[in-house]
C-alpha cells in the first residue's frame, strides 16, 4: 500500500525476484492508495488534530484500499505491517518467521508525519521498523521486508544454501568472500581457499565467521546458538586465543570485545 507504486514497481520487479515473479514463486503487487479516495483531488492527508507541523495519512483511504486487499488477495494466513520507526527493529529472525506463518503479507507505507492511529488500531496486526532513524516514506522498509522474506521463499534462489550460509543465519556473520584474480593490488587470495580441500576451507570459513562475529558484533554472539557440537567449542576455544594475543599486540583491527564472558564448557578463557 503506498502512494509511489512505480518506485516500489521498479525494484521489486527487476533481478532475482523479477525472475522468481515471472516464474510464479512470489508475487509482489504495489496497490496505489490514492485511487481508494472518495474526492476528486484524490486527498489522501489533513491536518492533525490537535495542531502540529505536517500533515497525517488518513484513515478512510487506507482503510478501503487494504480492505480491496483482504478481500481480492487475502486468502490463506495474512498479516499486515506497518513501517514505521515506532516498531520492533527488523532482523533476520522476522523474516525467517514470517515467511513461516504467513501466506500473504499486506506492508502499509506511510508518509507525512504519519498515518491515522484508528487505521492502525483496526486493521494493523504489527509495526516494524528498519533502525533508529526515520525516512521520508514507507517505502524502502517495505521494499527491504519483501526482499527479505521473498529471497527464502523455495524456487526463488537456486537451494537453501544461497541464504542459510550468509550473515545472520545461525548467529554468526558471513566470512570473507574473495574472486579473481588471486593476486590484486597486492593482497592475495588466502592459500587456504586455493588448496582444494573443501573440509579445511569449510573449517577456515567457520573460523572466519566466528572471528568477525566476535569483532564486530559481540552482541550478537552473545545470544547466538549454534555451538551445537565439540568441534564447534573446540575451535571457539582456539579463536578466543587468537584474539586475546592479538589484544596483547595492541593493534586496533584486531582489538577483542569488551566485556564477553565464556564458561568452562568452551574450554575458553574464563574472562576475555
Amino acid at each position: 500500500m503506498t502512494l509511489f507504486p512505480e518506485t516500489v514497481g521498479d525494484m521489486m520487479n527487476e533481478s532475482i525476484l523479477g525472475r522468481a515473479q515471472e516464474r510464479g514463486f512470489i508475487s509482489i503487487r504495489a496497490h496505489q492508495i490514492r485511487d481508494f479516495t472518495v474526492n476528486k483531488q484524490k486527498q489522501v492527508d489533513d491536518y492533525p488534530y490537535g495542531g502540529g507541523r505536517g500533515a497525517v495519512m488518513q484513515a478512510d483511504p487506507l482503510y478501503r484500499c487494504w480492505a480491496y486487499i483482504r478481500a481480492n488477495y487475502g486468502t490463506g494466513r495474512t498479516r499486515t505491517i506497518y513501517l514505521s520507526p515506532c516498531g520492533t527493529t527488523f532482523c533476520q529472525a522476522k523474516a525467517r518467521q514470517l515467511l513461516a506463518d504467513y501466506d500473504h503479507l499486506i506492508l502499509v507505507c506511510g508518509h507525512y508525519e504519519g498515518v491515522d492511529e484508528r487505521f492502525l488500531e483496526e486493521c494493523v496486526d504489527e509495526e516494524i521498523s528498519l533502525g533508529d532513524f526515520v525516512l521520508t516514506g514507507g517505502e524502502l522498509p517495505a521494499m527491504a521486508v519483501a526482499d527479505a522474506v521473498c529471497r527464502m521463499v523455495p524456487g526463488v534462489l537456486p537451494e537453501a544454501a544461497c541464504y542459510e550460509d550468509e550473515s545472520h543465519w545461525n548467529g554468526l556473520l558471513e566470512h570473507p568472500q574473495y574472486s579473481r584474480p588471486e593476486e590484486w593490488h597486492g593482497r592475495k587470495v588466502p592459500e587456504i581457499l586455493l588448496s582444494g580441500d573443501h573440509a579445511k576451507v569449510a573449517l577456515w570459513r567457520k573460523r572466519q565467521s566466528m572471528l568477525r562475529t566476535l569483532r564486530r558484533r559481540p552482541d550478537m554472539f552473545r545470544e547466538s546458538d549454534f555451538m551445537g557440537s565439540k568441534a564447534d567449542r573446540r575451535l571457539l576455544s582456539e579463536v578466543y586465543g587468537e584474539l586475546k594475543r592479538e589484544k596483547r599486540t595492541g593493534e586496533p583491527e584486531n582489538a577483542a570485545p569488551e566485556g564477553l564472558q565464556t564458561d568452562s564448557t568452551t574450554g575458553s578463557p574464563a574472562d576475555f
